[in-house]
């Protein structure tokens, strides 16, 4: 099996809807405000989604923003029958275990565990037993072709390697939506695409993927797209 070829290992998830509405974030800024994103309504569709804009366009505010990572200052946001927005900060970061992944530009690995304790972090929370989540994380691992690499600490990984590994996580726990914050932004060409395969994997099993994006080559190969700048978010 090659890492680009669709497995058991990415099937399955339940896709929860995932739409905002009015949604927007304004910042305070010594006297005044900074809108960093304009009130906007969007239903993001199973599949891949880029979002797409210059650095500091509002791209990261908008994703901390579906993640529940930061509070709207008008809107919400609606993850199947449920408002994230009005979720405690708890019940935020369970909607997140048993819904969404993340994969982010740095990869966010624990350095001191291996690539298969990484994979198997989020099934350790979520309370499956270790001969189960070892089991799930040995096949992930090798759906991102690294199951030889399954003992190794991330610094003894290449930037690639580990980034495959932070999709493995990210798709631990089967959710139905993936976040991805900037996933090649640090890699070359060929490691970039390898990596946007794993996406696209993900999205075509019926996933809700956001990409979050500089490359438009890259955003290119999405199904749907959004463009972002100075906080206003527009199709296409």
């Amino acid at each position: 099996m090659t890492a680009t070829q669709p497995a058991s290992a990415t099937t399955g998830a339940t896709t929860p809807t995932l739409s905002v509405h009015n949604l927007s974030r304004v910042y305070p800024s010594g006297d005044g405000q900074v809108q960093a994103l304009a009130p906007f309504t969007h239903a993001f569709p199973p599949g891949l989604t880029a979002v797409v804009g210059p650095s500091g366009s509002g791209k990261s505010t908008l994703l901390n923003l579906l993640a529940g990572f930061d509070t709207p200052t008008t809107g919400h946001v609606q993850v199947g029958d449920t408002d994230l927005t009005a979720l405690s900060e708890t019940s935020r970061a369970d909607l997140r275990l048993r819904h969404y992944g993340f994969v982010f530009q740095n990869h966010n690995l624990v350095s001191i565990l291996s690539a298969q304790e990484n994979v198997e972090f989020p099934l350790t929370l979520a309370g499956l037993s270790p001969r189960d989540r070892q089991a799930r994380a040995r096949e992930l691992l090798a759906l991102v072709g690294l199951e030889r690499r399954a003992d190794h600490l991330p610094s003894q990984l290449s930037g690639g390697e580990a980034q495959r590994v932070a999709i493995a996580r990210a798709l631990a726990g089967n959710p139905g939506v993936l976040l991805a914050d900037e996933p090649t932004g640090n890699l070359d060409t060929r490691t970039g695409e390898r990596i946007l395969a794993l996406l696209r994997g993900a999205a075509d099993a019926g996933r809700t993927v956001v990409l979050i994006t500089h490359d438009r080559d890259i955003a290119a190969q999405a199904d749907h797209h959004l463009s972002v700048r100075d906080g206003v978010v527009t199709p296409g």
